[in-house]
């Protein structure tokens, strides 16, 4: 049996959260699993809809000695939350433990002897902590093999982690145990700069204990919580789901969801952007960088670049003014247009393709010159590479894909003849558990065109 601490000293990190949704995700893998509340708030049975009234016996129970009452074995007071998931709860009575046990030998011990009969009828115990530092956290560090610390992803957070990990690691040896410590970004709120900067600090700082995993903010475990429900019955479907199911599939030395086998071969960061930077200056040079155009064929005077060019682009001719033509081979000096008409004809090429909301459908369009085949690969369809093949568009090296999507976010990338890219003309993005970038959609509930969010 594996057993996970999950612990900080600092509240309102998501341990709780943390406990209970990843405990399920675990079990809906298969694993048989125990969550162990060591909290005397007691939230995790709160938190799965255990009636406070209907527990008669707790953890407590099971950490006493004879002289205290009668003792208990943690088989005789788990609560059956769903299959392979069971929970040993707590209740306020947990708080009395550190002065009735205080002067005690083998009192960090305790939960370790406790659990030692259980060993062979579970895979994984999952150990909620208190948010302090006592001899409830001491009896969990010594019980667990591994230790995970939620990390909000806020102001406050690295002020407080690197105490934590001081804490840890006094306790670690002061316990003579070696416990792998584990980081884990919570509440991570992609759409904020100061997420984003906590996150990438948390990366150069501490990368030797970082998950590769990130749990996002989504209002939907706290839905679940309300409910009395852990993620995995409540909503599936969910962003908070899917990330917590990476969770578990981490800790089980498993491929996350989202990962496809073509993932790891995906191109770096510096090859991204120079990528993005290679289809943005084809997207100009559709309008300004040809240097020479056919000879054969007479061009009315009237006609614009623009208009010469309207095959390859969604320009037309309105946006540059008439331009006789004098030869049958032009030099870029023929388009000299000024620098604001430059930046406006740009702004429409960019607003031109990319991803947009049309009533329940998602737009994709992008232009990839020279490229055999295109698709999409996300949230919507398992990130599978060839699910959502893109169409060839009217214009050259234009390809396009429209999806019915529910309301919510979305994370999807291209897959350019095997090469999985972002999409250059959508500046949403998020990091994914490779380092990489994924695009970011938001699909709204009232039907309109927005663009992606």
């Amino acid at each position: 049996m594996r057993t996970v601490a999950i612990i900080n000293q600092k509240g309102g990190c998501g341990k709780t959260t943390t406990s209970i949704n990843l405990a399920a995700c675990l079990a809906r893998q298969g694993q048989k699993t125990l969550l162990l509340d060591m909290d005397p708030q007691g939230h995790c049975a709160v938190g799965l809809a255990v009636p406070e009234n209907q527990i008669e016996r707790t953890i407590l129970d099971c950490l006493i000695e004879d002289r205290d009452g009668r003792v208990a074995k943690i088989s005789e007071i788990v609560w059956q939350i769903a299959s392979d998931f069971d929970l040993a709860p707590a209740n306020i009575r947990l708080a009395a433990f550190e002065q009735m046990f205080a002067g005690r030998p083998g009192r960090e011990e305790r939960l370790l002897k406790a659990i030692e009969p259980i060993r062979a009828s579970y895979q994984w115990c999952i150990i909620d902590c208190p948010p302090s530092v006592g001899l409830l956290a001491f009896n969990a560090l010594r019980a667990c093999d591994e230790a995970v610390v939620p990390v909000e992803t806020g102001f406050f957070s690295l002020q407080g982690l690197t105490s934590q990990l001081e804490t840890l690691e006094m306790i670690r040896e002061r316990l003579h145990k070696d416990i792998r410590i584990r980081i884990l970004p919570t509440l991570y709120d992609t759409r904020t700069k100061l997420a984003r900067e906590v996150l990438q600090e948390l990366r150069s700082r501490f990368s030797e204990h970082l998950m590769h995993c990130t749990i996002n903010f989504n209002t939907k475990l706290k839905e679940a919580a309300s409910f009395g429900q852990p993620i995995t019955e409540y909503d599936p479907g969910s962003r908070g789901y899917k990330d917590f199911a990476n969770l578990a599939r981490e800790l089980m030395g498993q491929r996350p969801l989202d990962a496809e086998p073509g993932a790891l071969q995906q191109m770096s960061r510096p090859a991204e952007l120079v990528q993005r930077a290679r289809q943005l200056a084809q997207l100009s040079s559709a309008q300004f960088g040809r240097s020479t155009f056919p000879t054969a064929g007479p061009r009315p005077a009237a006609q614009s670049a623009a208009a010469v060019d309207a095959n390859d682009s969604p320009t037309d001719a309105s946006t540059l003014d008439p331009m006789p033509i004098r030869r049958s081979v032009v030099t870029p000096r023929d388009f000299e247009v000024s620098e604001e008409k430059a930046r406006a004809i740009d702004a429409r090429i960019e607003s031109f393709y990319g991803v947009k909301q049309i009533g329940r459908e998602l737009l994709f369009q992008v232009r990839i010159e020279d490229a055999k085949q295109v698709s999409i690969a996300g949230d919507f369809n398992g990130w599978a590479a060839d699910a959502t093949p893109m169409q060839h568009g009217r214009r050259a090296g234009e390809w396009r894909c429209s999806l019915p999507l529910k309301p919510g976010r979305y994370r999807y990338r291209l897959v350019v003849d095997g090469k999985w890219m972002t999409d250059p003309n959508n500046q949403f993005v998020e990091v994914n558990q490779f380092g990489e970038l994924n695009n970011v959609v938001d699909v709204e509930e009232n039907p309109g065109m927005s663009s992606a969010a």
